[in-house]
């Protein structure tokens, strides 16, 4: 053994003494070290090759309100739907998606979780309580006052004043809470399929204060191993808070004890009455200081831009020479319009704005808490997740295909209403993740690889970096170039080098069997030098012959949409759209951010569809057309030191 270890000691001094004399292999040396690369330009590959589809908001009958409203179908339906089997909707429909989805997330609300059932079936837990009889007997009776037992309960629950009993049954530390809490564990673990179809155990923790929206959205990467070793929190006093602090305790709670990883988003900032992205005070009384920004930077790096509820993107108050920021716009008030809107409250509401805000946040404490990738969901409250517009069945099963719903108003309230004609088919996330599982489509959100649309399936591109030319662009794969040479959407820009302007590498493709591109959009923010927040959209890439004016705008692409047979044809706009864009306003002492917005030609909502099938006459304000959208995730630039 002696001899042995002094002839490897020997060995080594030589063979150190003799690189020592050389330094580098010589180009002989090296040759043959690595294999050539394969003919085949697709083998090897590691980057996402394609967006993978999904929702992330999505309620089943186990979820408070859904059930209240007549919900029947529980998570193994809405999983089945979301994989593309024709079911039967809770009113007795078939349905079913044109084409399945690859990932969903399942979030039934926390609060009560597994009541609604329970109500429906009349269980002893529920008629214990004299407000849960006198619910249960209105819900016996069908019809309106089935509808208004249901009011009353929601009611209840967004003013704080559910009874002590129920409230006891039905959260953290009783049995039903627990089991319910294990069914949809259980649900996820049977129908997710890695690589083939992705079923995230999550949950929405609903924090509604006086019927202001702060709702998030949980997502696990984990599997029911890990999940089951918690129970999601709630928002009810006095067991839950609607603090999102406390939220942000039970996510560092969940890592700490199953090693696990989560993450929260939140949705519907136009009816949090400008509470949703904060600047000072928070609506609990806290404060936006260090601890805040870095807190919420941390848990929330998603937002869901566009859904039911509204699209969130922009608002024409906030951005008056954006011409189409005026998108499904909610601005009535709070979420049962128990307080009207002002101006003054958008600020805090849109994700333009937020990210604007964030620039400003980033220069003060050095932490951007409103640095998010972007992405839709449906909030629906069918266990159907239909974004389709000639597929929609509505924000809840009270309100599914009828030729009455139009009629019903989404909420209405002694200080305003939101008609019935206002709920949106939107939307999805597209994921640009590795392959089909829990993990990379979880760390794809993380690091902000995501984009909206508000239904239709585009593919998107978006990169950011300083030497693209138009040379990428002759190329089917321009992704190898966007990797290669910059950082994909999510992302933050590489450290500039000598005085390059930054570039972008854009490519759009229309969806399938969907609409034609109208545009693709560059909206800019910036911190300027005066320390004021700037916005500014860019045409940079359009179908047609179409010429921009002295001010850089295109003119509208037309419309092909015939509103009396709600059809539309594909002669305007084209398939594809790409371009190699520079900032020409880029000053390099300015925080910014960059996101693509690209728009599809017009087409039927969804109140054209009803109104050809059912033959019934539309609101005199009702939209019958619309150009829906695809939002990306941003690409920030940060002033190197």
């Amino acid at each position: 053994m002696k001899h042995y270890l002094l002839s490897a000691a020997s060995a080594l001094l030589i063979a150190g003494t003799a690189f020592a004399n050389d330094g580098v292999p010589s180009e002989e040396a090296a040759e043959g070290t690595f294999k050539a690369p394969p003919f085949s330009p697709y083998a090897n590959r590691t980057i996402p090759e394609r967006p993978l589809w999904g929702d992330s908001h999505l309620h089943t009958g186990l979820s408070l309100d859904a059930g209240a409203f007549g919900n029947t179908l529980l998570p193994d339906t809405a999983w089945r739907f979301a994989k593309g089997e024709q079911v039967i909707s809770s009113t007795g429909q078939p349905v079913r998606l044109a084409r399945p989805l690859d990932w969903m997330v399942l979030t039934d609300h926390t609060d009560l979780m597994g009541f609604a059932p329970d109500l429906q079936a009349g269980k002893p837990g529920v008629l214990a309580d004299p407000k849960g009889r006198e619910w249960y007997e209105g819900y016996s009776k069908g019809g309106e006052a089935a509808g208004q037992s249901a009011f009353d309960l929601i009611t209840n629950f967004s003013q704080m004043t559910l009874p002590d009993l129920l409230l006891k049954s039905y959260s953290p530390g009783a049995d039903a809470f627990a089991f319910t809490w294990e069914h949809i564990v259980d649900a996820a673990e049977t129908h997710n399929e890695p690589g083939v179809f992705t079923a995230f155990i999550g949950f929405e923790w609903t924090s509604v204060p006086k019927g202001f929206n702060l709702h998030r959205n949980v997502m696990l990467r984990d599997g029911g191993v890990r999940a089951k070793q918690v129970v999601p929190p709630t928002t009810q006093p006095p067991i839950g808070s609607t603090d999102p602090s406390t939220l942000y305790d039970w996510l560092e709670m969940y890592e700490e004890k199953t090693g696990g990883r989560a993450v929260a988003f939140s949705h519907n900032g136009n009816l949090s009455n400008g509470w949703m992205f904060p600047t000072d005070d928070t609506y609990h009384g806290g404060k936006v200081d260090q601890e805040y920004v870095e807190r919420r930077a941390k848990w929330e790096p998603h937002y869901e831009v566009t859904q039911i509820k509204g699209d969130g993107e922009a608002h024409p108050a906030l951005s008056p020479d954006d011409e189409f920021a005026d998108y499904e716009n909610w601005d009535v008030g709070n979420l049962d319009i128990t307080e009207l809107k002002t101006k003054e409250m958008l600020g805090g509401e849109y994700a333009r704005e937020a990210l604007k805000l964030g620039l400003m946040l980033e220069e003060k404490f050095g932490v951007n808490p409103y640095k998010f990738g972007m992405g839709g969901a449906t909030d629906s409250h069918t266990s159907l997740t239909t974004a389709e517009e000639e597929n929609f069945f509505s924000k809840s099963v009270s309100v599914e295909p009828s030729p009455t719903r139009i009629e019903h108003p989404f909420v209405k309230s002694e200080l305003g209403e939101i008609p019935g004609h206002l709920m949106v088919a939107s939307g999805y996330t597209a994921v640009w993740a590795e392959e089909n599982t829990r993990a990379a489509i979880f760390d794809a959100f993380k690091r902000r690889e995501t984009y909206a649309t508000t239904g239709p399936r585009m593919g998107v591109r978006f990169f950011g970096g300083w030497e693209f030319t138009d040379d990428d662009l002759r190329t089917r794969m321009p992704a190898e170039a966007g990797y290669a040479k910059g950082v994909p959407m999510g992302g933050d820009m590489r450290p500039r080098e000598g005085d390059a302007e930054p570039s972008f590498l854009i490519y759009a493709l229309r969806d399938p069997i969907g609409a034609n591109l109208d545009r693709i959009q560059v909206v800019k923010g910036w911190l300027d030098t005066e320390g004021e927040l700037q916005e500014k959209v860019y045409d940079v890439a359009w179908s047609g012959d179409r010429v921009a004016d002295e001010d850089g705008k295109v003119p509208a692409v037309g419309n092909t949409v015939d509103v009396e047979t709600a059809s539309w044809s594909n002669t305007i706009g084209s398939s594809e759209l790409a371009t190699v864009w520079t900032d020409p306003d880029f000053d390099a002492a300015e925080r910014a951010f960059y996101y693509v917005r690209v728009l599809e030609i017009p087409t039927p909502r969804w109140v054209l569809y009803d109104k050809v099938r059912y033959g019934i006459e539309l609101p005199e304000l009702a939209e019958q057309t619309h150009q829906e959208r695809a939002y990306t995730s941003p690409i920030w630039y940060t002033p190197q030191p």
